[in-house]
């Protein structure tokens, strides 16, 4: 099945990556009462930017372990000693939930794994490097203006958003990783449901500094 024809009743891949994208923006804190097209224009300028951006190498230790399902989490980034953690229990169950669901032309096998590095190696590439200053200039947001001058903004949840396209880009993925997420979401809340709310949602990459 190509991607093109992937099954149009999935309410959750109707929604498109931008949509998700915007999605996760107002879900982020300080940004509960903002303007729906602000959010459109900031998540847009984001993904821009983040699928335009050079490929940047892992330069992190990679250490895969269980227990992401427990805390929710796909990868998590530490920064002393720089590690980047892959969860395979969650890395697992993304695989399940693209065969189940048909998404297999968008995430081929091993395409999560690779996704969950590329996405932790951006998150670091932003905050280390001056990508972090020119992601803002590219959302257009400002924090102060006086007179000619304007000083940018941070905009909350765009370093995520294009991680997540980034991650879409170099992959070669057909669909960001923001709508595997949202069904990994879904997943934990239909078992958590059936267990009584005992789990949360494995549905974040997480970039922990410590």
């Amino acid at each position: 099945m190509s991607a093109s024809r992937a099954p149009v009743t999935d309410g959750l891949a109707a929604t498109d990556d931008i949509g998700w994208a915007v999605r996760l923006l107002a879900a982020t804190p300080t940004h509960e009462h903002r303007d729906p097209e602000l959010l459109r224009r900031w998540a847009r300028a984001a993904d821009a930017f983040g699928a335009a951006l050079a490929p940047v190498g892992c330069e992190a230790r990679v250490v895969e372990r269980d227990g992401g399902l427990e805390l929710g989490l796909l990868a998590r980034y530490t920064s002393r000693p720089p590690t980047v953690e892959l969860f395979t229990d969650t890395l697992a169950l993304a695989e399940r939930v693209v065969d189940a669901r048909g998404w297999r032309d968008w995430y081929p096998p091993g395409s999560v794994r690779a996704a969950a590095l590329a996405h932790e190696a951006v998150h670091v590439h932003l905050h280390h490097g001056p990508a972090k200053a020119a992601l803002k200039h590219a959302l257009g947001h400002s924090a102060l203006r006086l007179g000619r001058l304007r000083v940018p903004g941070h905009v909350a949840g765009a370093e995520e958003v294009a991680a997540h396209a980034y991650a879409r880009t170099v992959c070669g993925l057909g669909r960001s990783p923001l709508l595997l997420t949202a069904a990994l979401a879904a997943e934990a809340e239909a078992r958590s449901g059936s267990a009584n709310g005992s789990n949360p949602p494995p549905a974040r990459d997480a970039r922990r500094e410590n």
